[in-house]
């Protein structure tokens, strides 16, 4: 792994593959390291013709940290959300999107498919919606269009979404399981042991509570999307689970109808899972996202 300076911060990175097939970025969710993009579905994406980057966003894994921001206090954003108060978080979406366009500067590539995962989704929008030069497609999975008016997630996955996690490592472990067993859905078995795995590496690797609150900060006050997703003109594949607790799947629906000319993918009985080449519904979007970006000329 590397770091490339972008956006005034230094960006940690991974990549798969050969630097002259067609480019791939994957942005992760929030909380989310790079890692949790799964080694084997990255190999996977690589020996079907990408060059895949997988990257740490700003305030993760070993990225650089906006300890100048604080720590926000998500109870009163909730609160100021409520009160339709403007609310000015540590960052937004577009820094974020800034950081990751900057990534793309640093390899020397001027267009990349652009594919995102729950709050990655969100920032690969931005990026189309901000930097739609640099996109050679847009592939948005189990994310909204910051649509305040969207169904809100289960009172049991948000409630996970808000509470701080355990400090201790066995115990955060064991919390970080209990989440993924509450997001994902009820038609495919958790890999319980994957999820074990995964979730000890990222704790050893960076445990970092306070910058997840400042991506929650970002999530709480993104701006609504909805209106301007009709401008994104590059082609885009929408992916979701009809059994999403944490951004149900009118999410993912209303975000392809938004985009002209939208391919969506409603996975029934997926949730809101972890990109895991292992059982589960990722074998078939590992499968979507290369029939949709096999037919786009670079």
């Amino acid at each position: 792994m590397a770091k490339a300076a972008t956006n005034g911060i230094q960006i940690e990175y991974d990549t798969f593959g050969k630097p002259g097939e067609p480019p791939l970025l994957l942005i992760a969710g929030m909380a989310c390291q790079l890692i949790h993009w799964d080694e084997a579905l990255c190999e996977q994406l690589a020996r079907r013709g990408h060059y895949v980057i997988r990257f740490d966003n700003r305030d993760t894994g070993l990225s650089t940290r906006l300890v100048e921001g604080g720590i926000p206090d998500i109870g009163k954003i909730i609160e100021a959300r409520m009160k339709d108060e403007e609310i000015r978080p540590p960052y937004t979406f577009e820094d974020m999107a800034d950081d990751a366009v900057g990534l793309l500067d640093a390899f020397g590539i001027e267009k990349a498919h652009i594919c995102g995962v729950s709050m990655g989704g969100m920032i690969a929008q931005t990026i189309a919606l901000n930097h739609q030069q640099r996109a050679l497609s847009l592939i948005s999975i189990y994310c909204h269009s910051g649509n305040p008016a969207l169904p809100p997630p289960t009172p049991e996955a948000f409630e996970y979404l808000i509470s701080p996690p355990p400090l201790e490592r066995e115990a955060n472990i064991a919390y970080t399981l209990d989440v993924w067993r509450a997001f994902s859905g009820k038609g495919f078995a958790l890999d319980e042991d994957w999820h074990r795995k995964i979730a000890t590496r990222a704790y050893d690797r960076a445990f970092y509570p306070e910058g997840v609150a400042r991506q929650m900060a970002a999530v709480l006050t993104q701006k609504n999307r909805k209106p301007d997703l009709g401008s994104v003109s590059v082609p885009t594949l929408v992916i979701h689970g009809d059994d999403d607790p944490l951004v149900p799947v009118e999410g993912g629906r209303e975000t392809a109808e938004a985009i002209p000319g939208a391919e969506l993918i409603i996975i029934e009985g997926m949730g809101h899972d972890l990109p895991h080449y292992g059982n589960g519904a990722w074998r078939q979007i590992v499968d979507e996202i290369v029939n949709h970006t096999q037919k786009i000329s670079t």
